[in-house]
């Protein structure tokens, strides 16, 4: 059963390329040393991309299980996360299902707890099925009124991600009352990227949801100013969060 995040669930890299930050974690080394100190700042569970050798993102099995292995290392109590983006596999989702598929050979230590899946990629029912027979959770990824809608369709999942990436997106609200409207059942988390990401972290707190931060949303504070690590991430956000609680 994956354990419900309080407060905040810390994203430490996306797919951002090596180097884009002196902070950005992207071997196994990295992101168990950043995972540990995002924990120790107050994360209740980490999300990560997972990397080949050259640095770019990765659902292959072997750099999976070396990232999870790693972290897991550093934090054994904290679960663990990984991202199922269609992008990885150039849009190509029979790609996706095999790489994912793969995962069925790593040892159950070696998979992550949970995974992220967008509702709106090709082949999300699919890839949720497959997760689920490999015993790992599955977080949907919501980003639309519409995709509340498909999702009411799709299925029970533990975890709803209301993913707000840009100024043009759906209401966060209005995702979340669709959401309640169509009766999907699971846990909210509530987040945003690059100049929405500290307004949803604040909004979270208003409305008692968890939320995500990490160097995957943003690499600056609510001020704007540059910030040196995941962990500094995770101390403002619970900051601001608490704040906009009460």
């Amino acid at each position: 059963m994956l354990p419900p995040i309080v407060r905040l669930k810390a994203a430490l890299n996306g797919g951002r390329p090596p180097g884009a930050h002196p902070g950005l974690p992207c071997t196994p080394a990295d992101l168990a040393t950043s995972a540990q100190a995002a924990v120790a700042a107050g994360a209740e569970a980490v999300h990560l991309h997972p990397r080949a050798a050259s640095g770019a993102e990765s659902l292959d099995a072997a750099d999976v299980g070396a990232a999870v292995a790693a972290v897991r290392r550093a934090c054994p109590a904290t679960p663990i996360g990984v991202t199922t983006g269609l992008w990885i596999t150039g849009g190509d989702a029979e790609a996706r299902r095999r790489a994912i598929a793969g995962w069925a050979g790593l040892e159950r230590h070696l998979r992550p707890d949970f995974a992220s899946v967008n509702v709106s990629e090709p082949g999300f029912t699919a890839l949720v099925g497959i997760l689920d027979e490999l015993g790992v959770a599955v977080e949907a990824g919501v980003w639309s009124v519409a995709d509340a809608d498909a999702l009411s369709i799709a299925g029970r999942v533990p975890r709803v991600l209301v993913e707000v990436m840009g100024p043009d997106s759906d209401d966060p609200e209005a995702i979340l009352a669709r959401l309640d409207e169509a009766g999907v059942p699971g846990e909210r988390l509530l987040h945003g990227e690059g100049e929405r990401c500290w307004p949803m972290v604040a909004l979270a707190g208003r409305l008692g949801l968890p939320t995500r931060i990490g160097l995957e949303d943003t690499l600056t504070g609510p001020d704007g100013a540059p910030v040196p690590g995941n962990a500094a991430l995770v101390h403002l956000a619970l900051s601001v969060w608490s704040a906009a609680a009460g």
